[in-house]
């Protein structure tokens, strides 16, 4: 089973992200308040099926991301060690791009981002079953406040990627 996570870690990283920038950028067309339009029209199919979809492979990635221990790498505070973060951070302040394994900031980034993707899904499925019902309202600000803080950490992770590639090519 480990190897399978393994192997699927990588292109499911990239799926993911893939639809988490489509769930993101397609919000703002997405017509439901408290529940799903009688017609609903294909961004508000997509954003739903496409929204599960990546609530699955979230659960997933996550499952690949605690197998042998590794979960200290993305949830160092979880294990009470922060010094990786704190060293980053400092680093940071002198012109240092953050390390990109070892617990530090970069993967702390990508574990939030991983809980906030969960959150979002949770969240959205949550709203999906409880459709036209009063919980379903609280269940969407829940919802959006969930994504924003997705589509916050996602901008961070998108940085850290490119700050990264842009160092990797000038040596």
């Amino acid at each position: 089973m480990q190897a399978l996570l393994d192997r699927l870690a990588g292109p499911l990283h990239l799926a993911v992200a893939l639809a988490g920038a489509w769930l993101v950028f397609s919000s703002p067309w997405i017509g439901m308040y408290d529940r799903m339009p009688d017609e609903p029209g294909w961004i508000d199919l997509g954003h739903v099926v496409l929204g599960f979809a990546a609530l699955a492979m979230g659960v997933v990635y996550t499952a690949a991301c605690a197998q042998g221990g590794r979960w200290r790498e993305h949830f160092p505070w979880l294990g009470g060690d922060l010094g990786a973060v704190g060293r980053d951070l400092a680093g940071i302040f002198r012109g240092r791009l953050p390390t990109v394994e070892g617990g530090g900031l970069f993967p702390m980034i990508e574990g939030l981002l991983l809980l906030a993707l969960l959150a979002a899904g949770i969240t959205g499925a949550a709203w999906f079953f409880v459709q036209g019902s009063a919980a379903a309202v609280a269940l969407r600000d829940h919802h959006m406040l969930a994504a924003r803080c997705f589509a916050a950490l996602m901008l961070l992770h998108f940085v850290g990627v490119a700050l990264h590639l842009l160092d990797f090519v000038r040596e």
